[in-house]
């Protein structure tokens, strides 16, 4: 058995040195201090010392946590994440997230909800990226099906549209078949369902007229036409220039009638 002969505060508010036999031991938060109850003329067990270094060192890794958490929110892998980063063992962080979590200070339900809510005001991404990014920081499918449910269909067609007519004056100057598809595939890689897609595509009005592509279908026509041109000839040309020219987004009608046009020139 070892008695406490001395508590003296440390500079560092909330921790004190303890001192057993006239000498020094080992220091404790204030939190551990009360826990046990530690006084002058106290003894302690070996058992009972190193239970109390150890709710010691879990008391410091609670206060690294809530360092971390004081800039904005976290989920429990991203703050697991911090702790090991500081060398806190395994063993400690449970009894950590078990703390946070009886302060409410950590919750990943209430996380997902909060990002869901952030990205539908702030950002135009779909409920699939949002998806991928809270299952980056592991929270739980259950979770994050819960937090979706804000973002309803409704409220999902508005942000698209939005991002569509975003995305029809980037590719203002694209035929208006290509521009179509540059802004339906926009929204799939946005996260958006092809429904709300397809949707979000047809009622989107461009910021601008379609261009007149008549112009730009000579172009193209023209530069196609004469590279295969110089190594195949009649329909297999033709084919060819009317494949290429629709993979560019050129409305079908139109190829067929510059590619007669072309072909009578010959």
């Amino acid at each position: 058995m070892a008695q406490i002969t001395k508590i003296a505060a440390q500079k560092r508010p909330g921790r004190y040195n303890i001192y057993l036999n006239g000498k020094y031991a080992f220091p404790v938060a204030e939190s551990v201090l009360v826990k046990h109850r530690l006084m002058k003329g106290m003894e302690l067990t070996q058992e009972e010392v190193a239970q109390i270094t150890t709710d010691d060192a879990i008391a410091q890794a609670y206060g690294k946590a809530l360092d971390f958490l004081s800039y904005q929110l976290r989920t429990e892998a991203e703050v697991t994440k911090k702790l090991l980063k500081e060398d806190v063992p395994p063993e400690q962080i449970e009894p950590v997230l078990k703390q946070l979590r009886a302060n409410q200070l950590l919750d990943d339900q209430a996380y997902a909800a909060a990002y869901v809510r952030t990205v539908m005001n702030t950002e135009l991404k779909g409920p699939t990226m949002i998806r991928r990014k809270l299952r980056a920081k592991r929270v739980g499918e259950l979770q994050i099906d819960a937090a979706l449910e804000q973002f309803t269909p409704e409220r999902q067609l508005e942000n698209a549209t939005k991002l569509a007519q975003k995305l029809f004056r980037r590719y203002a100057k694209q035929p208006a078949r290509r521009q179509q598809e540059k802004v339906y595939q926009g929204l799939i890689t946005q996260g958006y369902g092809g429904d709300i897609a397809k949707e979000a595509t047809r009622v989107a009005t461009p910021a601008e007229p379609t261009v007149d592509t008549t112009d730009q279908l000579d172009r193209e026509g023209e530069k196609i036409w004469t590279r295969y041109a110089r190594r195949t000839s009649g329909y297999e040309l033709t084919m060819k220039v009317k494949q290429a020219l629709f993979r560019k987004g050129f409305d079908y009608d139109e190829i067929e009638a510059w590619v007669n046009q072309r072909s009578e020139e010959e």
